[in-house]
């Protein structure tokens, strides 16, 4: 069954799932996120949801050091908000890594983290404040993709990047907003307001408002492929 499908109302979602903390990376609704994991305490945290759920919250640190992307241990403080994915794919490499794609589902308000004799993060969660997250394609209307298309074309040309813009111009509104912000290049500040958007225009204006500053800076030196 299709992810979309299986999940949609916040019943459908476990009330206390595993966290990743990573700093600078957001999950949104139908978006992707491939992770290569190789830290013990996630590759027991990947082996737990896959025997349950299969599914793990994405969140930001906010304690810890700057430069640590997942801090050490269980003390530093996360966000209040984060985003439930499915594991739907996972592959197990040679060397014990583990290479894993979540496909996002709801973002979820943390309620309290529990006590778990886990070398991993273990919260439960609501789902309720982001109930239009499980309606696939909410506010898709209210996008100005004309706009956003022509930013996306200014900004791929700023910082020489390609795109395949024949998939890029038959994405859906909400695919290819939510996959932009999650894929963006941005800091843990503005990729958390990426996030916490009420509403699909708003995030679309806070990726507009984010490519137009940048490119007003002058930044477009970074050169590749936007897969």
């Amino acid at each position: 069954m299709p992810t979309a499908e299986r999940y949609l109302k916040p019943s459908d979602l476990p009330a206390e799932i595993p966290v990743f903390p990573l700093r600078g990376a957001i999950l949104l609704p139908r978006a992707s996120l491939p992770l290569n994991v190789f830290e013990p305490r996630y590759l027991t945290m990947v082996d737990w949801a896959l025997r349950h759920d299969r599914v793990i919250g994405i969140i930001q640190p906010t304690g810890g050091a700057e430069d640590e992307e997942s801090p050490l241990g269980k003390d530093f403080d996360l966000r209040s908000v984060g985003c439930v994915g499915r594991l739907t794919t996972y592959q197990e490499l040679d060397d014990g890594r583990q290479v894993i794609t979540l496909t996002g589902i709801a973002r979820f308000q943390v309620l309290e983290e529990l006590r778990a004799d886990t070398p991993f993060r273990l919260m439960q969660v609501g789902y309720d404040r982001f109930e239009g997250d499980f309606e696939h394609g909410r506010g898709e209307d209210a996008v100005d993709r004309e706009r956003l298309l022509s930013v996306l074309r200014k900004y791929l040309d700023a910082n020489r990047l390609q795109g395949d813009w024949n998939s890029i111009v038959r994405a859906s509104s909400e695919l290819l907003i939510n996959a932009l912000s999650v894929m963006s290049p941005y800091g843990p500040e503005e990729k958390q307001a990426l996030l916490e958007a009420s509403d699909l225009k708003s995030r679309a204006d806070v990726l507009i408002a984010l490519a137009e500053m940048e490119m007003a800076s002058g930044g477009g030196e970074a050169g590749g492929t936007l897969q």
